[in-house]
């Protein structure tokens, strides 16, 4: 709308107010003295309202990485997705899918057709989602999720190849479920959901910092979704070339936004360590122990 269009429309609206302030005081005007005004103020309505809509243009996204065109990571991408026995299943968070910058269109754009299986929700059971459930009950499936009571999987497989007769279904490869979500939404999502109970729960042991520098993790050594199924393809399939294949769109994806304004995101950990945390302490006794532990302990990750 340009403004010579709208200055018409905007001195009638003005006059429009002045009648009714003039009707707020007592001074009511006759309607019917003056059937022209009337009329004029309906045909006022009708031009704003015939007024065009002007429809804000998306950028053309490309198909593969899902990224702008202008910002396409696709030369960073394998030129064939990599095969892979692994079948991995992302649990994500509803409010994954409006960050612009996720890593798991990354991820599925390195991987075939029917290897990364995205399931978007906060709750999930038998009755809406039994491709899921059936998977949660595959003795082949493994939940990563880290915790007191999950095994190490470089241990897990080890175990599993050194067994006299190992199960033919591991032969098949395995089910691998994440949960993609920032820290609090992944805790809340695996403990009120059972189905993700029932899958073995296992986490990575290897020291790893994450290199996902653009978005804040609690501590250092917490992955984000691409580099947590990147090392973990590159142990189920015995392959270390898949975790450098992998993280290379990711490497890709930081170094830009940091050439183009973005900031180094410290974690938390980081902050709290070197007193570079300016944000209020928590009041909450639980959340203040959490702090203590990221200051003092190593190699810890929200559980």
């Amino acid at each position: 709308m340009r403004v010579a269009d709208a200055r018409p429309a905007m001195e009638s609206m003005e006059s429009m107010e002045s009648v009714s302030r003039s009707t707020a005081d007592g001074d009511r005007p006759d309607a019917s003295a003056d059937p022209a005004a009337e009329v004029g103020q309906a045909d006022i309505f009708d031009d704003l309202a015939a007024l065009p809509v002007e429809e804000c243009e998306r950028r053309p996204t490309c198909l593969r990485c899902r990224r702008p065109q202008k910002v396409c990571l696709c030369p960073f991408l394998p030129v064939h997705p990599l095969e892979v026995s692994t079948c991995l299943y992302i649990v994500q968070h509803p409010a994954e899918e409006s960050r612009v910058l996720r890593t798991v269109p990354l991820l599925a754009a390195c991987l075939p057709p029917g290897k990364c299986n995205v399931l978007v929700g906060r709750r999930f059971n038998d009755e809406r989602h039994p491709d899921l459930a059936a998977v949660c009950r595959d003795s082949r499936t493994l939940i990563m999720y880290p915790g007191p009571n999950a095994q190490n999987l470089e241990e897990l497989v080890q175990s599993l190849e050194e067994q006299p007769h190992p199960e033919a279904d591991t032969a098949r490869g395995y089910n691998i479920i994440i949960i993609d979500g920032t820290w609090s939404q992944a805790k809340d999502m695996f403990l009120k959901n059972s189905l993700l109970h029932l899958p073995k729960q296992v986490q990575l042991s290897r020291t790893l910092y994450s290199q996902y520098v653009i978005r804040t993790q609690p501590t250092n050594m917490c992955l984000s979704t691409l580099e947590c199924a990147a090392v973990t393809l590159s142990i189920l399939e015995r392959n270390d070339d898949i975790q450098e294949v992998l993280l290379r769109p990711l490497r890709a994806l930081c170094s830009f936004q940091l050439q183009h304004g973005a900031q180094i995101h410290h974690s938390k950990e980081h902050l709290l360590r070197n007193g570079m945390y300016d944000k209020p302490m928590p009041k909450n006794k639980r959340k203040i122990k959490r702090m203590e532990k990221l200051i003092t302990e190593e190699n810890i990750c929200p559980r």
